[in-house]
């Protein structure tokens, strides 16, 4: 009897064992089968979504940014731009850009992206193209304000996309390749600008600079009407070219892996209303924002640096403009890799407060010497280091405060509205009686540089307490916590 009961245990604990084996058998499968899902699922996001707001993205920065290619033709002298009317021009796109940013991204989760998206980079190309209709400074004036209105909700609506559909240890990567359309747009406009002044100007009575809105106004509209048909909508959306790109089973999982992706946070009301009331009480959104702006201000050298590049005396006008581009395509490189790094560490602090810090070396070399050498090469130092640190906010942001998608899609558009602040008042930086060193210029974006580290650093200490709290009510509960990048 005592045997056979003995024996019973064992066969018992035989099966258990045999069938906790062929569960976790089962599982392991499982999860290999989710991998490979989800790579085919984040493959295809890289060859549709990607490129399609890439090249948006490169043609939205190009028509807002040609007007400082056009300073160097004969644009102030034709439309009679006086002291300081040329800033002005610059900075007011910048205030349409504010006022339409958050309603735009309020409206983008109630619409079709792949439709509205598109549809917002047609209006910006014909207007973009106007500009070289106008003939004197209000007519300048109306169509930068308008421009700025227009070209409003790309950035904001196209990062809301990529975090709607990437999770946060993808997500710094590709928000750098979509930042580098703007670089390289900043790099290929002088090129361009270039070659459309040498073989253009004058050509049917119209002068460089007027070829110059016109012909990339077009390439902007073309690409447009292509990217209607090739970008998804939301990861739920049943329209869009994701009803033919993704299986059932891969619309599935980009749900849920973006569900499972949100940081900790109790069950809430996700209407747009609740959403912006979220981001708005949050403190976190304006120490982002200080902290974007700050980074917007010390990148003010942008819309002037071929004048800036003007004042090395390195040749000719082509020469110049071809100079304009080597250390925004080094500065292209250096983004992708502080991207890489910030993935694969899992960090955004240092990612963002190390490139500044070189930024700062840069300006401070610039305002130290007179030497051309040092002076263009200080250039490679504030370029790659503002912009290689600036993608890595947008996507810190974005991850920090994503308790729901309403919330995340309120306070990305705030943050990047708060942004603009440096882009309308840091034109003033460049007073033409300053040129052609710039020198308080420089001195004021290295000091925006230094706060923009600090605003870093505060973050980095503020999340780091949050994740404590977070991982003792996971003690507590002994549901898993999911912690705030740091």
């Amino acid at each position: 009897m005592t045997v056979s009961i003995k024996e019973d245990a064992y066969l018992d604990e035989k099966k258990t064992i045999a069938d906790t084996e062929k569960v976790e058998q089962v599982t392991q499968e499982y999860d290999e089968d989710t991998r490979a899902l989800e790579k085919r699922l984040v493959r295809k996001l890289d060859m549709t979504l990607m490129p399609v707001v890439w090249v948006l993205y490169f043609f939205n920065y190009m028509d807002r940014n040609n007007i400082a290619q056009a300073k160097l033709n004969s644009f102030e002298k034709d439309l009679g731009l006086k002291g300081n009317q040329f800033n002005v021009a610059v900075s007011i796109l910048n205030v349409g850009y504010v006022l339409m940013q958050l309603p735009s991204n309020m409206i983008l989760t109630k619409v079709r992206p792949s439709i509205y998206i598109p549809a917002c980079a047609m209006l910006w190309s014909c207007v973009s193209a106007a500009t070289s209709g106008v003939h004197n400074y209000g007519g300048l004036i109306g169509v930068r304000f308008v421009l700025g209105i227009v070209e409003a909700p790309f950035w904001p609506g196209a990062f809301y996309m990529l975090s709607s559909w990437y999770t946060r240890k993808e997500l710094a990567l590709r928000t750098a390749v979509l930042y580098s359309g703007l670089v390289l747009a900043t790099a290929f406009s002088g090129l361009v600008a270039a070659g459309v002044f040498a073989g253009l100007d004058g050509v049917r009575g119209l002068a460089g600079w007027k070829w110059l809105f016109i012909i990339e106004g077009a390439a902007s509209f073309f690409a447009a009407i292509v990217s209607m048909f090739i970008l998804p909508d939301f990861p739920e959306s049943t329209s869009g070219s994701g009803r033919w790109l993704f299986n059932e089973a891969e619309k599935k999982l980009a749900v849920d892996r973006i569900a499972r992706d949100r940081v900790s946070a109790p069950q809430v009301d996700e209407s747009i209303m609740h959403g912006l009331k979220l981001a708005v009480s949050d403190y976190r959104t304006w120490v982002f924002s200080l902290m974007l702006c700050a980074n917007h201000s010390a990148y003010g050298f942008n819309n002037f640096f071929p004048s800036i590049v003007k004042g090395f005396n390195l040749g000719s006008r082509t020469i110049t403009l071809v100079c304009t581009a080597p250390p925004y395509l080094v500065g292209t490189v250096v983004s992708f890799a502080i991207a890489f790094s910030s993935d694969r560490n899992k960090e955004r602090g240092f990612h963002i407060s190390v490139p500044l810090c070189v930024a700062a070396a840069g300006f401070i070399i610039t305002v130290s010497t007179l030497n051309v050498p040092a002076r263009y090469f200080a250039s490679f130092l504030y370029i790659g280091g503002c912009f290689g640190s600036n993608a890595i906010v947008y996507t810190w942001a974005a991850s920090t405060l994503n308790q729901t998608p309403a919330k995340r899609a309120c306070a990305t558009a705030i943050v990047n509205i708060m942004s603009q602040m440096g882009n309308i008042y840091s034109p003033y930086f460049f007073r033409p009686q300053d040129a052609p060193r710039y020198i308080p210029a420089m001195l004021l974006m290295m000091s925006f540089s230094i706060i923009s580290i600090v605003t870093c650093m505060v973050m980095k200490t503020l999340l780091r307490k949050a994740n404590n709290n977070l991982l003792k009510k996971e003690e507590e509960t002994g549901i898993k916590a999911v912690l705030y990048p740091l």
